[in-house]
């Protein structure tokens, strides 16, 4: 019997009497490999759904609007997180593995016993006239990106706009968002470098049009030349795209002729440049500063 899920509450049943009569604890079984063709870009276009490996992904997914359709998860894992269960409808699928089989299906060295499966369509939807966007010109790092959706999140942006680059849906990029990929809306712009980049300056001027800065970053050394200022010489209570640029090379020189405003993050001359996951940090969080300062005056 390939299909081994059964209900919430027939789980529960299953539980209370330490049956171990549904398990799954061949390698082989068809489930391996369809979770492991999910952390392909792939695997998840072909059967439109999103793997979330761990409990804290799956205490975000539960937070959403709609609910995974599958969790699969380990006895001891079961036994241990009662509490979450009864947030899953009786409709919500569960399948008993052992951690063997859950550690072949996964790209997590270690699982802490729980993987979910949820539809692609739970992603929230990128609004057009967004007030405060991010933009991502090329970047590469998935821990990277993760790190900026967690932090962008933080600072409420509206949404990421991604010229090609790491790939969200990684688990890398999963892990280290912490799940706020589940929560900020995005836009994966091109399908090559010259379509990203031409892609992302059109928005950049789209915005421009609806009144927008766009702010492009640039190293300190650059505050000395025209028209270089420190990022709290900036009215951030307006409407705002900042533009974050490729860790290697920066900005393009075509993103870069689309700023508005050019701006930087002083440090010391000991350190050659940030790591742009870290440098994000004081310039989204100055927005919400600025904003929150506005609305007490």
């Amino acid at each position: 019997m390939d299909s081994k899920c059964v209900s919430k509450k027939r789980f529960e049943a299953l539980i209370i009497s330490s049956s171990a009569s549904l398990l799954i604890s061949s390698r082989r079984n068809p489930l391996v490999r369809r979770l492991r063709s999910l952390s392909t870009k792939e695997g998840r276009e072909k059967h439109s759904l999103l793997l979330l490996e761990g409990t804290h992904l799956l205490e975000e997914a539960l937070r959403t609007s709609v609910l995974p359709v599958e969790i699969v998860a380990t006895r001891p894992w079961l036994d241990k997180h009662l509490g979450i269960l009864k947030s899953v409808p009786n409709k919500v699928a569960i399948t008993e593995v052992t951690h063997k089989v859950l550690e072949a299906s996964l790209t997590t060295k270690t699982p802490d016993g729980v993987a979910a499966l949820l539809p692609l369509k739970a992603l929230p939807s990128p609004n057009d006239f967004a007030d405060f966007v991010l933009a991502l010109d090329r970047l590469q790092d998935p821990g990277n990106l993760g790190t900026l959706f967690r932090t962008a999140l933080a600072a409420e942006v509206d949404v990421l706009w991604l010229a090609l680059g790491a790939d969200p849906l990684s688990q890398k990029s999963m892990r280290a968002s912490s799940g706020a990929v589940l929560h900020l809306p995005y836009q994966r712009i091109g399908i090559s470098e010259h379509d990203a980049i031409e892609g992302l300056a059109d928005k950049l001027e789209i915005a421009i049009s609806r009144g927008h800065q766009v702010l492009g970053t640039f190293r300190p050394e650059a505050i000395k030349k025209d028209l270089i200022l420190p990022y709290w010489d900036i009215d951030w209570t307006k409407p705002t795209v900042l533009v974050l640029g490729n860790e290697g090379s920066g900005l393009h020189p075509r993103i870069k002729a689309c700023c508005t405003h050019r701006i930087t993050l002083p440090h010391s001359s000991l350190v050659d440049s940030l790591n742009v996951a870290s440098a994000a940090v004081p310039l989204l969080l100055e927005r919400r500063r600025a904003k929150m300062s506005s609305e007490q005056n």
